[in-house]
């Protein structure tokens, strides 16, 4: 039997870079497993590949969310794993943020992870058992300069996680959040307008020298779904390379 057998995990921005990652390793560990993405096409193809069921999910939307949940209820049963992993990234000093791209990013980073974890737990509830795990970051546990938008999701995508946590946790369902550092996905390329982007600048910034790949933090996150942390709720998952156990006078250079 896989770490992960008996689960039914909804996983957002699935269709490629870390979401894929997890979604890989869950369905490799015997999860039954949904893949949601608005990249209907890619998000298709790849759940055909892995053995998973491919749901179109616009995390910002409401609506969305109440049929996404109960199409995996369908197809599955009753999702008693969720990951809120879609994301998006702006950079911009703040004076010059316009309010819809700071919207754009706290409508998807932070409203999106907010209505996941609000539709699948009355399920999970019933069910007296269930695991949440929210994507956030290192910048939902340090400041960047022009990410006024990004850090504010982030950080709410931490805070909303602990009160989660303290409200489920003599029901079954524990809510943990995950924070990533610099990890080799299409976030940044994306954030560029599709520009490829070299990312040696970052690793001699990093005390391990590297830059962090999607499937490491696919291994955290297929812990946090299983029942090795079953004692875990509340908590904040760090895989940084050991960015922020430093202050800014350090130098790794």
């Amino acid at each position: 039997m896989g770490r992960l057998s008996g689960k039914v995990a909804l996983i957002t921005g699935a269709a490629g870079g870390q979401g894929a990652a997890a979604a890989r390793r869950f369905v490799a560990e015997g999860a039954q497993v949904v893949v949601a993405d608005v990249k209907d096409e890619e998000g298709k193809a790849f759940a055909e590949e892995i053995g998973a069921h491919y749901r179109h999910l616009d995390v910002s939307e409401e609506d969305d969310w109440t049929s996404a949940v109960a199409e995996v209820t369908d197809v599955y049963g009753p999702p008693n794993v969720l990951v809120n992993n879609a994301g998006v990234l702006h950079f911009s000093t703040l004076q010059d943020t316009k309010l819809a791209d700071y919207m754009r990013i706290v409508q998807i980073n932070q409203v999106g992870t907010f209505l996941g974890m609000r539709t699948v737990v009355p399920g999970m509830v019933e069910a007296g058992a269930g695991s949440i795990i929210n994507v956030s970051s290192i910048e939902g546990l340090r400041a960047a300069p022009f990410l006024t938008a990004y850090t504010a999701s982030k950080f709410a995508i931490r805070g909303m996680t602990k009160v989660a946590a303290l409200e489920l946790a003599d029901k079954g369902v524990r809510v943990n959040s995950v924070h990533p550092g610099m990890i080799e996905t299409g976030l940044l390329p994306t954030a560029f307008g599709g520009q490829p982007v070299d990312l040696s600048f970052a690793s001699k910034k990093v005390p391990m020298k590297r830059v962090g790949q999607p499937a490491e933090i696919a291994e955290l996150v297929v812990f946090l779904a299983s029942d090795e942390s079953s004692y875990c709720t509340g908590a904040e998952f760090v895989a940084d390379g050991g960015v922020t156990a430093a202050h800014s006078l350090s130098s790794f250079g």
